[in-house]
């Protein structure tokens, strides 16, 4: 007898337990490697396709276009800025293709341009949708689940609550994550995190995986039970041009009047200074300098990633000049990305340093990661080094 029936019948089971290029039935740590070489649902075609080597292969179909092109944060991991491009190479067939790396294994943001028109890769099923205009992911995978992919560890549980806000006269969301075996018994220290410029409150979760990096460094020991709050921290419009002046005393008022009284009275929680640390990235960083170190009644830690002040001695006088500012702040955290750290960005983050180091305020500073304004790093920031020692410096 021939083998070949047997053959395939084991490669038939073999196949129900493999998942497909983007195949969406598990939340895979290795989602864009072609398995069954089956394309992702609806999609003309695979793209991107992570080979074992750490190499990417991207593909549009557009058999008019004149030009087609790779950008955005990808391209920190090769050291460019992320405003650069990489041309793709057009087939026969009318299918532009461009292959890069090997890349180190993380998540990195990417759009492609036809004919300089740009947009989501329309083959990709890992898109994020944000207050910008949405882009895709690619997961570069490494030998196995990374310290932001899904685990079998207990995992938290993550509620989206909808309220009123008569400060913003509207509604609005928050997204409320409670530690493995939450116990209303005990009063937990609350996270306030928050996104940048262009994030929503779920941006937090899709994006920077912060409810599953919590729950691994729980599993592994490194990090104290908390309950992480993701308000929206979008309380006027990005391109107002007196963004900067209003949005301040607006999220300020936001955050006393809603989001910690709802905190407060639906969750078992420290209510005071010592038990509710505010973060946040880029815009949120700045948010978490300008609202959180002038309301030290209200919070007691700071995390402030990509962020920072050219004229902290003028925003942030009445904390800086304050005798008792070490004794009110438990934890004051600075961290940036490798990139920015040897770019443009650095020039705010080490304005802040100085004015911080001139008034003797006690802080830590840290690197991590080795790209620049993205996720990448932000991920890299909460995993190495601010979720582990938040709570624990009191």
């Amino acid at each position: 007898m021939r083998p070949y029936p047997i053959f395939s019948a084991f490669a038939l089971l073999a196949c129900a337990t493999c998942h497909a290029q983007q195949a969406n039935v598990n939340l895979d740590w290795n989602p864009q490697e072609n398995t069954e070489n089956l394309t992702p649902f609806s999609a003309p075609l695979n793209s991107p396709e992570v080979h074992d080597d750490q190499t990417v292969t991207f593909r549009v179909k557009a058999p008019k276009a004149e030009t087609v092109a790779l950008n955005g944060a990808i391209l920190a991991a090769f050291g460019r800025n992320w405003n650069d491009i990489l041309p793709f190479e057009k087939g026969e067939d009318g299918i532009w293709t461009l292959t890069v790396g090997p890349v180190r294994p993380d998540i990195y943001a990417y759009l492609v341009q036809v004919d300089g028109v740009q947009f989501a890769d329309p083959s990709n099923t890992i898109a994020s949708f944000t207050g910008m205009p949405p882009y895709s992911q690619v997961v570069v995978h490494g030998d196995g689940p990374a310290y932001y992919d899904a685990k079998n560890v207990p995992h938290g549980a993550i509620t989206r609550h909808i309220y009123h806000s008569y400060v913003t006269q509207g509604e609005r969301d928050l997204y409320v994550y409670t530690p493995p075996g939450y116990d209303s018994s005990i009063q937990y220290p609350v996270l306030y995190l928050m996104g940048g410029s262009g994030e929503l409150p779920h941006n937090w979760i899709h994006d920077g995986r912060a409810n599953l990096i919590l729950d691994n460094l729980y599993a592994e020991g490194k990090a104290e039970p908390m309950i992480m709050v993701i308000p929206n921290n979008q309380v006027i419009h990005r391109n107002h041009p007196q963004h900067r002046q209003l949005s301040f005393d607006i999220l300020e008022r936001e955050l006393r009047e809603h989001v910690i009284p709802l905190i407060d009275a639906n969750y078992s929680t420290i209510p005071n200074p010592s038990g509710r640390a505010l973060s946040g990235l880029s815009m949120g960083g700045r948010h978490a300098m300008l609202v959180g170190l002038n309301s030290l009644d209200l919070f007691g830690s700071f995390g402030i990633l990509s962020a920072g002040m050219t004229d902290a001695e003028e925003v942030l006088a009445d904390f800086l000049n304050d005798p008792m500012a070490n004794q009110k702040v438990d934890y004051l955290f600075i961290g940036q990305g490798k990139m920015e750290a040897e770019g443009r960005w650095n020039e705010r983050v080490q304005a802040l340093i100085d004015s911080l180091k001139a008034h003797d305020i006690e802080y830590e500073y840290s690197v991590a990661g080795y790209t620049a304004h993205d996720w990448a790093t932000w991920r890299a920031l909460l995993h190495e080094d601010f979720l582990p020692n938040l709570w624990r410096k009191q």
